[in-house]
């Protein structure tokens, strides 16, 4: 009955805020355009044609051998990169928490953690075709290997695995930091041995974490366009399987069913994850360690995973130090001395780099603040306020995270070239850098909400009732109370999506017109053509443009940050 009674005082004051009630109505509008309604066209193209509802669409799709084999190939790719990378993250993992490391193996792990964040997720394409191609530095000039072909099945694989697998040690170091070190101690004071107590205490305890590791390098591979476009060769996957379903054979409505059932396996697997996978971690690493673990100092056990880990890390970073090198060459393959500049010089002077770079920064610095603020007030919604259509926001912000890039381009081309059910209504967004932004703001919404609902959680409810109690407005109440306490999470969410916003190629590539150029867009059709020397100049500006700004925000967090206030304090 008192549940019953103070939910209903929660929806009366809340419709006595118009305020408030404007923005739920204002997000609900924004999600259901942007997010649903793309993905609802897809739908509809795929099972309406000419002759009315039918599944002539998806016979016509599955019955061609390319898409059929596409499937195939991309959920062969995405469970193997998502063992390979759960594996190495694992192992990267347990040697961090675990074993006692030398200051250089500490600063290695730190330094292969952060690549992947500041550069764009093609990179290492780029990378094992000049190292390893037929033209490769190591395969043709240091071992004399001629007829090496990188391209294809392994080279996806390799790519994907190097790239997605600092996400997995990131999670995995998380969890393994939270469980109890006095419960393998007790183990091993019972006599087993330390593989004995990781098979039967360590590794049950982290397997819901493993399987969450698992599903989303598994999400992240399946999605990936760049990579397969640039090192897949003519093992086609679903991603690039759409794209040139578009752009060579015109066929929007076979796009559409095969963006369908891409959408439907990620759906799948992000429902797994989400609901399942998420709900059992809760349940089985609750709080935190009591105590600091005793690390392993144990010559025969730490230096063999030391080194290990090490040379896996240097391995890396050289993949990663490639790209700048790479840049400097005069011709990559057939001369590589002296080393020059010029082809920075040219990115400018010859192949309109500053537009490129004045696009995509401009672009992603206007969608950066949106989607942190939009963050923070979806978070704010979800978890101090309680009405109806909170789960449908929660829900459908996250959903944008399950659905791929390349799914979301063709939602948009499909729902938007002729407006709103080809209306006409919102029609002259297609072609504009305004659709671009909201794609910006959409893919990067997930990652700043799930920040923003963390951060605030920790803050009680009774500071901001005093300030209402004082008789401010709910967006006074935001401006001044709640969005202060999670400054942290609001400059992070800030900076995470511009990072993500300057480096995304996936959902752009379909929506980008000749107005606009983009830096990824363009490192993509010159690593296609061959040109690798300027699409390593290109991709090194791009690093050092996004690791500027993580550091940007590293010093904004230390000298305008909420904790900087608590340590003072």
């Amino acid at each position: 009955m008192a549940t019953t009674q103070g939910a209903a005082l929660d929806r009366k004051k809340l419709m006595a805020d118009p305020i408030m009630v404007t923005t739920i109505v204002v997000l609900i509008t924004f999600l259901t355009l942007f997010i649903l309604y793309p993905l609802a066209i897809l739908l509809i193209d795929s099972l309406y044609g000419a002759n009315g509802l039918s599944l002539d669409t998806f016979r016509r799709v599955l019955a061609m051998p390319t898409f059929t084999r596409a499937i195939s190939n991309t959920l062969k790719v995405g469970f193997v990169v998502g063992i390979l990378s759960t594996l190495i993250g694992l192992l990267f993992a347990y040697v961090e928490v675990y074993v006692k490391l030398h200051a250089v193996a500490g600063g290695l792990f730190k330094v292969v953690s952060m690549l992947p964040v500041v550069s764009p997720p093609f990179v290492l394409s780029l990378s094992m075709i000049m190292l390893f191609g037929k033209a490769g530095l190591i395969t043709r000039f240091v071992l004399g290997i001629y007829d090496n072909n990188v391209y294809g099945y392994w080279g996806i694989v390799i790519v994907q695995t190097l790239t997605f697998f600092p996400v997995c040690y990131m999670m995995l170091k998380g969890l393994l930091k939270n469980i109890d070190p006095s419960l393998e101690e007790a183990a091993r004071d019972m006599g087993a041995s330390r593989w004995k107590v990781f098979t039967d205490v360590t590794f049950p305890l982290m397997l819901p974490g493993l399987g969450n590791a698992f599903l989303v390098t598994f999400i992240e591979s399946i999605a990936d366009f760049a990579n397969p476009m640039i090192i897949g060769g003519s093992y086609d996957t679903l991603a690039t399987s759409i794209y040139l379903q578009i752009t060579g054979a015109f066929d929007k409505e076979g796009a559409a069913a095969m963006a369908v059932v891409l959408l439907c396996i990620t759906l799948a697997m992000f429902a797994v994850q989400k609901y399942y996978l998420e709900s059992k971690t809760a349940a089985t690493l609750t709080g935190k360690a009591s105590r600091a673990r005793m690390l392993i100092e144990d010559k025969s056990v730490s230096i063999p995973l030391t080194v290990l880990c090490s040379i896996s890390a240097l391995f890396v970073i050289m993949m990663y130090i490639c790209v700048p090198i790479g840049a400097m060459f005069p011709t990559w393959g057939y001369k590589f001395t002296p080393l020059t500049f010029k082809w920075f010089g040219q990115v400018f002077s010859k192949y309109k780099g500053l537009k490129a770079f004045r696009d995509s920064f401009m672009l992603s610095l206007i969608a950066s603040p949106i989607t942190a603020l939009l963050s923070m007030i979806i978070s704010y919604l979800v978890v101090k306020r309680k009405f109806k259509a909170k789960g449908f926001i929660e829900a459908v912000s996250m959903l944008a995270m399950a659905v791929p890039g390349t799914v979301l381009g063709v939602g948009y081309i499909r729902g938007f070239s002729g407006g709103l059910f080809h209306t006409g209504f919102l029609g002259g967004i297609y072609g504009t850098g305004l659709i671009l932004i909201i794609v910006f703001v959409v893919r990067s919404l997930p990652t700043g909400t799930r920040s923003g609902i963390s951060a605030l959680r920790q803050i009680d409810k009774s500071i901001e009732e005093s300030a209402y109690d004082m008789g401010a407005d709910s967006l006074k109440v935001f401006m001044t109370v709640t969005l202060p306490l999670i400054k942290d999470s609001f400059l992070s969410g800030l900076v995470t999506a511009f990072v993500r916003s300057i480096t995304a190629i996936s959902a752009i590539i379909l929506l980008v017109t000749p107005s606009y150029l983009l830096i990824t867009v363009q490192i993509n059709e010159f690593a296609e053509k061959g040109a690798f020397s300027i699409a390593c100049a290109f991709a090194t500006i791009l690093i050092l443009i996004t690791y500027g700004s993580v550091l940007l925000m590293n010093v904004l967090m230390k000298y305008f940050g909420t904790s900087r206030k608590i340590k003072e304090e």
